[in-house]
């Protein structure tokens, strides 16, 4: 047996609440003192901005340049901008689908400078979108969304995408290493793991492993080349699918500018942390192009060392005045020795390997290839057809050490990290590896219409559209040894295939002008086959098929009551496939796994309460007649090769979310941008009737009990300060409630630390950022995640206690021109 090894790691101690409070009131009253001095006479802008046809425009961004300061457009199109020093500013007008514009304007002390602005109209790069960018069409949605935008994105400076996730309420994301390479998201109490309940797009364009049969996120698009994120929760969600139980996520990519425009941004930080990021577009005549390519790297960033190339291009070509016409194409290739393996609860107690690297010889490596083609022929103003086809292809291969929690006599072992003589207290590493290589293969095509009409004196929207959807996953399970652990003995060798058809048609019925209701159906079809070619070193000629069919209605109302102010609300079926590998068993047998089906109900309301100041409310309510519980070995289970999910039976989600948003530049009149935004969320997800599990030999009724992975309480809040001569301050503070990593509600934790409570935690986050005076959009920044230095555990998966990000200090630089 070999010696024992270990590198023990000092711990700071935990920092009380109460400290935490003391520095954000000391950093808030710093910043706002100087706004009680206002000596000088100043003076205002205002104007209007319409379009060629001259057409009020709603929610355009004004931005004095080289300042943070800035509005946008009321409802008729109108604009102020007041508490301006005399002298020369050029305002940058912008507007989605519309050329940006500058104008020059001089302001005198005591004086109103009006100007009228006219915006020519732009062919957008066609794609969809969940919601569009304008800041209006929130107001439109019948349900539950949110917009996250790149100068949010940019103000978070995340190292996790799950950090941006945070800023919108109802999203718990879990961290898996600390970096957002694997997202794991979970919306209003359904399980994070691997995002499987969440529907994750990408410029509309599915991201998941598979769609249909395999929806897990080992691919996660990178934050860093993002240019807004959309989320969706409401009955909305039906014209996507195929789940629509969870949500949608659609990550929004930069497309081609109309000026020749390059962008660079640098990043580095402790543990060899790298970003660097180099984009350059431009269009030319009716040709538009966006490249990006994207390095990231780390050599002991917490437990991960990694390297990834992302490599994104797009192309806009307009075609005529009724058609556009864009293809977008990406590269991903990623190393690291990502592991499952995590800590047992002995060893987190004894607090010496937080980031000891247990299994350092564990690679994973993803690279995927992917290639969509969208057009959009304008047939006239009101009506629209947007073709979408696309296709990738994605390699997921892991090679993993194999392990005991528990020392086996009979078992030689070459590694043992932790202390053998305590129970629970070390890991005991075999002289085996098993290599999990998977292979996906997704082809789809999705024509969409869209239709502006008058019937019966009453203004209507139509959506209509059908999705065509091809799916393979290739799978094999390779024994190796430490010696050679990419190669060795095949064990298990199967393909599972699947064909999709879905079409889906939602009406919007515009009763006034200011009550809408939006009916919707969506059907959705899957016939899969798993083709077991070889399994447990024996081969095999297994092949079984099945087949799921779902009519998944919805129905939603928003009711815009007075200016600023709107009510929406809505029910919807919510369904979710079962994982073809789950739903036909080793066997061959079908398990006759249902679909996940529940359904959905929420009311809220979006209101400017006064000027500055924005609320979103949203009551939900999710009641699963069968939520599938997994127990793959991502979401800690066994995954044997025999092991399958279950109906995971009955559940209920009750709660609330809340968005807050305070604007005191609004408020204040003041040049400093102030800007305090809340998301909060309280949610009590349970087993809603009998379900039985086996535990210490005894059968336990886990009715009343909470679902895994669902803290009651989530909340995040950031207050960002910019002053008028470049500085910026950013603080935010998440905390995450207590939750459950069983359906048993295990209190304590277990020896091999993957059931048991994980304690309450508040995370404290730090930007500066600095606008260089001399160059015209560059900036210089400095961020610390996790400020003081908690010690907690974000989750008890896949195999063990993971302990979230210690301090992380970086700094970086951004440059436009």
């Amino acid at each position: 047996m070999a010696a024992k090894s270990s590198a023990p790691v000092l711990l700071k101690k935990n920092s009380h609440m109460k400290t935490t409070t003391q520095y954000l009131l000391l950093v808030i009253l710093l910043f706002l003192f100087p706004l009680t001095s206002h000596g000088q006479q100043t003076g205002q802008i205002s104007g209007t901005v319409t379009s060629e046809s001259g057409e009020p425009l709603i929610g355009v961004n004004i931005l004095i340049e080289n300042t943070s300061v800035g509005t946008a457009t009321n409802i008729n199109g109108e604009f102020h901008l007041e508490g301006l020093q005399s002298g020369s500013y050029t305002l940058r007008v912008s507007y989605v689908g519309y050329i940006t514009s500058r104008r020059s304007v001089t302001v005198q002390a005591g004086q109103l400078s009006s100007m009228e602005i006219v915006l020519d109209r732009m062919l957008d790069m066609p794609g969809i979108t969940l919601i569009g960018q304008q800041p209006d069409r929130l107001e439109r949605v019948p349900g539950s969304a949110a917009i996250v935008t790149e100068q949010q994105i940019q103000t978070v400076a995340p190292v996790s995408g799950h950090e941006v996730f945070r800023r919108v309420a109802g999203i718990h994301a879990v961290e898996e290493e600390g970096l957002g390479l694997r997202a794991n998201i979970g919306v209003r109490g359904l399980d994070p793991s691997k995002s499987r309940s969440v529907l994750m797009l990408e410029d509309g364009i599915p991201v998941a492993l598979a769609p249909y049969g395999e929806p897990e996120m080992y691919y996660t698009p990178s934050m860093d080349r993002m240019s807004g994120i959309e989320v969706v929760k409401g009955s909305g969600s039906i014209l996507f699918g195929p789940q629509t139980f969870g949500g949608v996520v659609n990550y929004i990519t930069a497309d081609p500018p109309p000026f020749p425009t390059t962008d660079i941004h640098l990043r580095g930080g402790e543990g060899g942390y790298f970003v660097g990021r180099l984009g350059y577009g431009t269009t030319v005549g009716n040709t538009g192009i966006q490249a990006t390519y994207l390095r990231r790297q780390g050599n002991e960033v917490g437990l991960l060392d990694f390297g990834l190339h992302d490599l994104t291009g797009k192309v806009k070509m307009v075609l005529s005045d009724r058609s556009v016409a864009g293809i977008k194409l990406g590269l991903y290739d990623e190393a690291s020795n990502s592991t499952y393996v995590g800590l047992t609860q002995q060893m987190y107690d004894g607090g010496q390997f937080d980031f000891t690297h247990l299994a350092p010889d564990d690679i994973l490596n993803i690279r995927r290839y992917s290639v969509s083609f969208s057009h959009d022929f304008f047939i006239n103003e009101d009506a629209t057809l947007r073709t979408t086809a696309y296709g990738y292809t994605t390699t997921r291969n892991w090679s993993r050490q194999d392990f005991d929690t528990v020392f086996d006599p009979d078992r030689e072992y070459v590694r043992i990290v932790g202390d053998e003589s305590t129970p629970g207290g070390a890991i005991f590493f075999r002289d085996g590896t098993g290599n999990r290589n998977r292979q996906f293969e997704v082809l789809g095509v999705e024509p969409r219409f869209s239709l502006n009409y008058d019937l019966a004196g009453m203004n209507q929207e139509l959506d209509a559209g059908v999705r065509l959807l091809y799916e393979r996953a290739f799978e094999q399970r390779i024994d190796g040894d430490t010696q050679s652990p990419q190669s060795g003995v095949l064990r298990d060798d199967e393909i599972r295939t699947g064909y999709a058809f879905s079409a889906y048609l939602q009406n919007r019925f515009n009763l006034t002008s200011r009550f809408s209701v939006t009916p919707g159906l969506r059907m959705e079809y899957f016939d899969y086959e798993r083709d077991i070619r070889r399994l447990g070193n024996q081969p095999q000629d297994i092949v079984s098929t099945d087949t799921v069919t779902e009519l998944i209605p919805g129905l939603g109302f928003n009711y815009r009551a007075f200016e600023g102010v709107a009510f929406y609300g809505g029910v919807n079926r919510g369904f979710g496939p079962p994982r073809v590998k789950d739903a036909i068993s080793p066997l061959g047998i079908s398990e006759e796994l249902d679909a996940e089906l529940s359904w959905n109900y929420e009311l809220g309301t979006r209101a400017r309460l006064t000027r500055g100041v924005d609320l979103e409310l949203t009551g939900f309510y999710m009641d699963f007649s069968n939520q599938i519980i997994p127990v793959a070995e991502a979401a800690g289970g066994a995954g044997a090769p025999g092991a399958s999910l279950t109906n995971g039976g009955a559940t209920e989600h009750l709660g609330l979310e809340a968005t807050l948003n305070l604007d005191f530049q609004q408020m204040l009149s003041t040049q400093w941008g102030i800007n305090l935004s809340t998301a909060a969320t309280i949610v009590r997800a349970e087993f809603s009737e009998d379900r039985f599990v086996q535990s210490g030999g005894e059968t336990v009724n886990v009715k009343g009990n909470t679902t895994p992975y669902a803290p009651e309480i989530l909340v995040s809040s950031d207050l960002n300060i910019v002053a008028p001569f470049g500085l910026g301050l950013s603080l935010t503070g998440t905390y995450i409630g207590d939750q459950f990593g069983d359906v048993l509600n295990t209190t304590d934790g277990s020896l091999d630390g993957r059931s048991g409570q994980i304690p309450a935690y508040f995370v404290l986050d730090a930007r500066a950022s600095y606008e260089l005076p001399m160059l015209s959009q560059a900036s210089v920044s400095l961020s610390a995640k996790n400020l003081l230095d908690e010690r907690y555990i974000v989750s008890r998966r896949p195999q063990g206690i993971r302990v979230g990000l210690p301090r992380f200090i970086s700094a970086g630089v951004d440059f436009s021109f």
